[in-house]
């Protein structure tokens, strides 16, 4: 075994544009800060219109990319994939089969998809940097159910598709809320074959009479209105256990999550998230990464292991139709580089501020790679960035245009 061990994860990557040859200083010197990663990780958030073909399963938000932004990535750095994400299904099960294809054949540790689910469930697993490090990819919705893998049973094929962390919404409502909702349903006449006419085959179930199915939605008597993220503890018990499996290896195990179950505080990280990725720690994982609000949340580190609770974007190549990306945060994110000791212990946290493109870009269409923050912008990332994780108990230090989170910290906080 090596010395020193690191692991460089940025952002997710939405490419559908190929950049390789882009030679803007500032983006070399992103590509020099990924440099120095035995691990060099994202989450590829498309899907490849490859050798299967495929046809578009959704009509908004619906993307795609051609094999050459796979070999783009491999040019940036990149060695590890997660490909559990709402876009790995936009071109249905061909699509899915196409990128397996096309990444297996670069190379890349991957983890996320599969043929069915037992397949989709599998962690990738590759010695990197003088370490076997194995990668755990999940997507916990919301997103249809023909989206995620399926194993073949004596009445239907198996699906191809995504690796599927169960989870349910419901809504939190007082009782006085409760009660109109119930009258309001029996006036409507609600029936139980009236609810069926509208019921879907993921739909949630009502557990007992604190809960009440409103044409598809759960409401639950709380004592406050809110929204409530229930996860399956059969679904989490079985990611967990193969986590505890690969831990027990030895190997250096990344746990990744994908999920648009965000708040409406984008930047707020969901207590079910945090929940999960402590349990994730506990069951023997190194690191945890995750993605979905297209936004920078915080870092929290626990036991010794850094839980990256929302990296925002590195790469988002979205059409300039999609006007609601519009804000400043959804364009600056930062890339971390994580140093551990001979042990496999955390040493230090490296952390370059960057930005998709010049600030002045017109357009998100221009805005097609990422490039290291400066001056006034790349502060306001990094304190940002320091305040939300400091609710975790995280200390940042900020050193001009980049910071880091010392080994001192880690066991002070962990």
């Amino acid at each position: 075994m090596k010395d020193s061990f690191c692991v460089a994860v940025t952002g997710q990557s939405l490419i559908k544009t190929d950049v390789s040859d882009i030679r803007d200083g500032r983006f070399l010197e992103v590509l020099d800060f990924l440099e120095q990663g035995d691990v060099v990780f994202t989450n590829f958030e498309s899907t490849i219109l490859g050798q299967y073909g495929g046809w578009p399963t959704k009509g908004r938000y619906f993307d795609y990319s051609r094999p050459q932004v796979l070999d783009a990535l491999q040019t940036m750095g990149f060695n590890t994939l997660a490909l559990a994400n709402n876009h790995a299904f936009d071109l249905g099960p061909a699509g899915v089969l196409s990128t397996l294809g096309d990444v297996w054949a670069r190379g890349f540790l991957h983890a996320g998809i599969g043929t069915d689910e037992t397949d989709a469930m599998k962690p990738g697993r590759q010695r990197l940097g003088g370490r076997d490090v194995t990668l755990f990819a999940i997507d916990a919705g919301p997103g249809p159910a023909n989206m995620y893998a399926g194993n073949r049973t004596a009445a239907r094929p198996a699906r191809p598709g995504v690796n599927r962390l169960k989870a349910s919404r419901k809504i939190g409502v007082t009782d006085d809320e409760f009660d109109w909702l119930a009258m309001l349903g029996r006036q409507l006449q609600m029936s139980a074959l009236e609810l069926a006419n509208y019921a879907q085959p993921d739909d949630p179930m009502v557990a007992d009479d604190s809960e009440l199915n409103f044409y598809g939605t759960i409401f639950k008597r709380a004592t406050s209105r809110g929204r409530v993220i229930e996860i399956d503890r059969e679904s989490a018990d079985s990611h967990l256990a193969a986590i505890r499996l690969a831990a027990a290896r030895g190997d250096f195990v990344m746990a990744y999550l994908h999920h648009h179950h965000w708040e409406p505080g984008w930047q707020e990280v969901p207590h079910w998230v945090q929940g999960f990725a402590r349990l994730c720690i506990d069951a023997g994982a190194s690191l945890f990464v995750s993605h979905g609000a297209p936004v920078l949340q915080a870092v929290e580190l626990y036991n010794g292991a850094p839980l990256f609770y929302g990296l925002g974007n590195f790469l988002f190549h979205v059409p300039p139709e999609e006007t609601e990306w519009s804000a400043p945060e959804v364009w600056q994110s930062l890339v971390a580089a994580c140093h551990y000791d001979s042990n496999g212990n955390l040493d230090s946290i490296d952390l370059l501020p960057v930005v998709i493109g010049d600030d002045n870009a017109p357009r998100t269409s221009s805005r097609l790679v990422p490039l290291t923050a400066t001056g006034d912008t790349a502060r306001e990332i990094l304190q940002g960035f320091a305040a939300r994780s400091r609710a975790f108990g995280t200390e940042i230090a900020i050193s001009g245009t980049s910071a880091r989170i010392a080994l001192a910290a880690a066991r002070k906080f962990g």
